[in-house]
């Protein structure tokens, strides 16, 4: 049965940094196990701070970096290398810097790639590329992710599911092209929330006061329509890693 657990923290940097050290953790300790850990990414300054602190950990080599399968979230739908994207960050944050298996990064098509400018065709092929992974005889056509790193907006949303879209009633697809976001840039790639609740932990991770009223309704089990972050939970746990004031209205 699935556990959810408030941890707390002084401040930004060491949030991220204690992420960091559970991320290397948690990956060692599925591949002594498994053999092969997967881990989904988030952009974002707190997803981003968390991958430079494992770049810069002692201990990021008791990862075996050439068997971790690597998805993202939600991406922005911009062209390739562009700064702003999600992928971008991650590479220039950690992935760039570790022995990566190339064939196990699996980034969302930018905007110049082969679908050109049309996110819902990329969507729907990663969507595809999430089923092969899984195979047929999965549950639910996404991989079993064993760590899903997410971030929370102001007003509630996660990946790139804003409250009151129809993108966070999603229930048949798994990834979606997400139109006129409220946020730039205006068209993204993101995960539904089924396909965010197939991971074995979901650690949602956000800091700063303009948070604390979200993560409270979150917390509270606000409709996923109003705070879309309320509807992901990990199958066996959801970690909420906050700062202090993000934490402030958590009783």
């Amino acid at each position: 049965m699935s556990r959810t657990d408030v941890l707390v923290h002084s401040g930004a940097e060491a949030l991220t940094a204690a992420a960091a050290a559970r991320l290397i953790t948690t990956v060692a300790d599925v591949q002594s196990s498994r053999g092969v850990a997967s881990v989904v990414l988030t952009g974002g300054g707190t997803g981003v701070g968390v991958l430079e602190q494992v770049r810069l950990s002692p201990a990021r080599d008791a990862v075996d970096w050439a068997n971790v399968n690597v998805f993202w979230g939600d991406e922005r739908f911009l062209p390739a290398g562009d700064p702003e994207r999600n992928e971008t960050q991650a590479r220039k944050a950690l992935l760039d810097h570790v022995d990566v298996d190339p064939q196990r990064v699996h980034p969302m098509a930018p905007s110049d790639g082969r679908f050109g400018d049309d996110a819902d065709e990329a969507a729907a092929h990663y969507a595809q590329v999430l089923a092969t992974i899984a195979g047929p005889a999965a549950e639910m056509p996404v991989p079993d992710f064993d760590v899903l790193m997410l971030g929370v907006g102001g007003e509630g949303h996660t990946a790139s599911l804003f409250p009151e879209t129809p993108y966070v009633h999603e229930t048949s697809r798994t990834v979606v092209g997400v139109h006129d976001c409220p946020k730039p840039p205006p068209t993204r790639i993101s995960l539904t929330l089924p396909a965010l609740r197939n991971a074995r932990e979901a650690w949602m991770m956000t800091t700063g006061e303009a948070k604390a009223e979200a993560v409270t309704s979150a917390l509270a089990g606000t409709s996923p329509a109003e705070v879309p972050a309320a509807g992901v939970r990990g199958r066996e746990r959801t970690l909420w890693l906050l700062d202090r004031e993000a934490a402030s209205q958590v009783t």
